[in-house]
């Protein structure tokens, strides 16, 4: 993983971001987001992924996660979903953006011809409760912040569903500490 942030302490929980390249708005239907969500509960039943908040927007998604090897994980997750984010595209038949993902391929990324996400995931190590709350308003608020819709818990493709309603979500997340 390529980024100036590391994730050091192998059972520490950590912030992380994920940004589409150019900020392209690919989750934008069912379909597209749920490759992420099966793909974090396959990490979370096959690599000991632990998820303690989420939510996925239309070009990036942001996650309190830990794993015994995150950076593994994360880089595993990232080639998964955007081997299977393009399968979708060509099926849908969106050209314009796969086109874009030709683009904006990184150039020393020669073993492909299309990048779906940015370098990087930049992990923030929780400290305390007090960050993990801090993060978790973020998370959650953020589509709220987006205008995309009125209160945390409206917004599907969130943990918000289960922090703030107690409902279930499409994502179940593990309980901190």
């Amino acid at each position: 993983m390529r980024s100036r942030y590391r994730a050091h302490e192998p059972h520490a929980a950590y912030f992380v971001t994920s940004t589409v390249v150019a900020w392209l708005p690919i989750f934008t239907t069912a379909a597209r987001c749920d490759i992420l969500i099966e793909s974090l509960e396959y990490c979370r039943l096959q690599k000991g992924l632990k998820i303690y908040a989420w939510v996925v927007l239309d070009n990036h998604f942001h996650a309190i996660l830990s794993a015994p090897s995150l950076p593994r994980v994360l880089a595993d997750f990232k080639r998964y979903t955007a081997q299977r984010v393009l399968e979708r595209l060509e099926k849908e038949n969106v050209e314009w953006l796969l086109n874009q993902f030709q683009y904006f391929r990184a150039k020393h990324k020669t073993e492909s011809t299309r990048q779906v996400w940015q370098e990087g995931s930049h992990p923030q190590e929780i400290m305390d409760d007090e960050m993990m709350l801090q993060k978790l308003d973020y998370i959650h608020h953020n589509p709220v912040k987006r205008g995309l819709v009125a209160t945390a818990e409206h917004w599907r493709y969130s943990s918000a569903h289960e922090r703030c309603l107690g409902a279930a979500s499409v994502l179940r997340c593990d309980p901190w500490k």
